[in-house]
């Protein structure tokens, strides 16, 4: 299976209802085309210090932040790999780095000798981070016909858990949003395209700094 390893670009969220969702969808709909992989869920754990020193930080907004997790694209049972990735963001540039891991070596994810594997290993071990919060949602992944570089995703069904760190659906979630909502994510490397811009002009559409691992910590683990 061929996959990046390497990622640069500016990631932006915009929290909408379905309504607008739907509606900001048949406004795209004639840019934009199923990616690759068009719908899937997504696991995912999050790893921090034991302290959560690293989303407490990144959710005062500092110029440099980052954070480590390990993501299976569907059930681990019936994937043969997960990713295990660093994900740093610099003055509003993402840079992500992240490696392929064969299912079976799940207890060793932190073990890897690659260039990039030897960087998440020293990232965890600064941190000390351990497993801190299981978010798992459902995506619909679309990619711009012209424009290579921009990626479109809708996020929904998006859940939590703070026990029970596996990358599955075996236990109980919590809902993170109301089922009304929708996050869209437009990832890009270099500049919006003009149907883009007009799109969210026209229908008065705003980013928002949403973060599912920092509304968790903020207004579930913190309050603890």
């Amino acid at each position: 299976m061929n996959y990046i390893d390497t990622f640069e670009r500016v990631e932006h969220k915009y929290l909408m209802t379905i309504q607008q969702a739907e509606q900001f969808y048949q406004k795209i709909e004639p840019y934009i085309q199923p990616d690759i992989y068009p719908s899937y869920k997504l696991y995912n754990i999050y790893y921090d210090a034991m302290d959560y020193c690293m989303i407490s930080r990144s959710i005062e907004g500092p110029i440099y932040k980052e954070k480590l997790r390990i993501r299976s694209y569907g059930e681990l049972e019936n994937n043969p790999y997960i990713y295990v990735e660093m994900k740093k963001k610099y003055n509003g540039i993402v840079y992500k780095r992240r490696i392929q891991i064969p299912t079976s070596q799940m207890q060793t994810i932190f073990q890897n000798d690659s260039q990039i594997g030897k960087e998440i290993t020293y990232m965890q071990k600064f941190y000390d981070a351990d497993k801190k919060v299981f978010i798992a949602y459902d995506r619909h992944a679309f990619q711009a016909k012209q424009e290579a570089d921009v990626r479109i995703t809708f996020d929904t069904n998006i859940r939590y858990r703070l026990d029970h760190l596996e990358l599955n659906d075996a236990y109980k979630d919590i809902s993170l949003l109301n089922a009304q909502q929708v996050l869209v994510e437009v990832k890009v490397m270099h500049r919006y395209p003009l149907w883009l811009t007009h799109v969210l002009t026209e229908m008065h559409i705003q980013r928002t700094s949403f973060s599912k691992y920092g509304t968790i910590y903020a207004n579930i683990i913190k309050e603890r």
